[in-house]
Formats: structure tokens, sequence, C-alpha cells
């Protein structure tokens, strides 16, 4: 028991620093989510202390939950993956919550086939999967608390600049998705106001494939039509994905002003990826999150998830590579 606490606190103390030096780490999640796991630990054994059979239940509670939530998640992923059909256009991206549901749903099927054919190789095959799958699931684990975490941690400072990031237009319309990152861009700079602040907006938004105008044009002519002065809006209009959003709006910044605070807004699904972003271009902001659509965020949330173990394809690599060797040693 002591020594679990004794380790969570640990944890716990490294994510502490870390997230005071930078909160805009993905690594930040993996220290909380460790901090977690040592400290429920700790709390099982501490419930032991006192009675025993509490402690068990509690260990077969968790036991029971894991493929049971496998089991819930697999079908409400697939669910929401036939619901993204329906109301989205046919593309990989938004066919994600479909193809992880189904990929679960294939690999349970895959456990049970070798573990009644009995084959050795098929054996090793599962063995390395169900390895880097479990990597695979901790770093989502660490996304999703840690992105959740950082949605909740309001930032105090003072902003020179509220920077909206663009998601695309329906000709020249601003679409649902866009209209709220905007809203919540509004609320934050009236906010502002209501304290003495006068903060600049900066619509983040080239033209894209079917766009009749440049997203920044159109987002600021939102603004002006819901009571923002238009001369309180500043318009990136070259940017064309999320890196351009961000430094091309630092550039405009820096020009106005070289110590410039700001407050970039997004979607909340977004809002994480967004902040890691920041940090890479050297943005000097934090990341605030607008709502979205209920059955949207799955399928979001994975896109996201996987844009992050993306951008860093070696070491996420290698990590597999290293898993799957040594779960194949053990068979030869």
């Amino acid at each position: 028991m002591v020594i679990c606490f004794g380790i969570a606190g640990f944890w716990f103390l490294v994510f502490g620093v870390s997230f005071l030096r930078d909160r805009r780490l993905f690594k930040n999640g993996i220290f909380l989510v460790l901090t977690l796991m040592f400290a429920g630990l700790g709390v099982i054994f501490a419930v032991e202390t006192v009675s025993k059979p509490v402690a068990v239940a509690m260990v077969w509670a968790i036991v029971v939950a894991i493929p049971l939530t496998i089991a819930v998640l697999a079908v409400f992923l697939v669910i929401n993956g036939v619901t993204m059909l329906r109301r989205e256009r046919r593309r990989l991206s938004n066919l994600l919550s479909l193809l992880v549901g189904l990929g679960i749903i294939g690999f349970v099927i895959f456990s049970v086939l070798v573990q009644k054919i009995g084959w050795e190789p098929l054996a090793v095959v599962r063995s390395v999967l169900l390895g880097v799958l479990t990597y695979i699931s901790f770093l989502f684990l660490c996304f999703l608390v840690y992105a959740f975490f950082y949605s909740r941690v309001r930032s105090s400072r003072k902003v020179d600049f509220v920077v909206v990031l663009g998601s695309g237009l329906m000709g020249s319309r601003v679409t649902p998705l866009l209209a709220s990152r905007l809203d919540r861009a509004q609320q934050v700079y009236e906010r502002a106001l209501r304290k003495g602040r006068s903060p600049l907006l900066v619509t983040s938004g080239g033209q894209g494939p079917g766009e009749d105008l440049p997203e920044s044009h159109a987002m600021a002519a939102y603004l002006v039509d819901h009571g923002v002065p238009d001369d309180q809006i500043l318009r990136e209009d070259r940017s064309t994905t999320t890196w351009e959003n961000l430094t091309f709006s630092r550039d405009l910044m820096v020009e106005l002003r070289p110590q410039y605070r700001c407050l970039i807004v997004t979607n909340n699904f977004h809002a994480f990826r967004a902040a890691l972003t920041a940090r890479k271009a050297k943005v000097n902001g934090q990341v605030v999150g607008s709502p979205t659509a209920a059955y949207y965020w799955p399928t979001a949330t994975i896109r996201e998830f996987v844009a992050i173990l993306a951008g860093h394809p070696y070491i996420n690599g290698a990590i597999c590579l290293l898993i799957a060797l040594i779960t194949i040693l053990p068979y030869f």
C-alpha cells in the first residue's frame, strides 16, 4: 500500500512539474494516468487492510469491467459509425469509429478461433497483436484522460488576441461546426470586454476547394452579423491546414504585438491536438474548445488520436517493434 501511494506520489510530482512547465505536452497525460493507476492500486491495498472481501470484490469488479467495457465500446462504435455514414460524407476519416468497432469485434473472433485451432504461428500473431493493441490502448486512455483534464483547466492570463481556427465552408456559408467555434470565440471576446480588456479576434482560414471565398472572410462576416465590430477582427486568409492556421496567425500577432498572448478556439475534440501543434509552432497561447454534436465526437476523437500517433512514427514504431520482439522470444 505504502509503495503504491509512494509511486503514485512520485508520478504526480512529475506530472505537476511537467504541467507547470508546459501543459501542452502529451507526456503529461502519461504521467497523470500512471498517477491514477498506482493511486487506485494503493486504495485497493488500503481497503484490504480493513476488509479483504471488499478488496477482492473491487478486484473482481475491475476484471469483469474490462472485457464488458470493450464489448460495449465495440458495439457503440459500430452504431456510431453507421450514424456517421448516414449523416456525413463517406470518406475514410468519417468511417474510423465503424472501422475501430469492427476491428475490436474481429480481434475477439480471431482470438477465439486461434484458441480452438491451437496452431502456434497464429498464437504468435495473436500475442503480438495483443501486445501492440495494449500499448495503443494505453496511449488512447492517456489521450482521453488528459484531453478531458486539459479542457477543464482555464487560462486566467490576459490575452491580446483570440484566434479562431477555420474548418471549412459550404460555398460561402459557415458550417454548424465552424459556427460553434465562432460563437465560443465571441463569448471569450465579450468576457474579456467585461473585464476591461480589448483583445482582437483573428479569423484564420484560406479558400479551399468548393468554397466561394476564404474561410476567414466568411468567419469575420458571421462575427460582424452577431455584433462584433469589424475593426476588432483580423483576417488570416492564406492557411489551408492547422499548422498554417497557427503559424500565419502567429506572424500577424507578432507584427502587431511582439510580446503577445493569445487564446485559440477550436472544437472540443480538436483542442488538445491543436494545443500540441501550437506548442510546436511556438504560438504563445492555450486552446479552448467549443461544443460538438454528440454523434460526431467519437469518430473525431479517434481521428485526433490517430493524427497524434502519426505525428511520432519513429518512436511509436520502435516501441511496437520492441513489443513484438519481446512477445515472440518465448516461442523460440
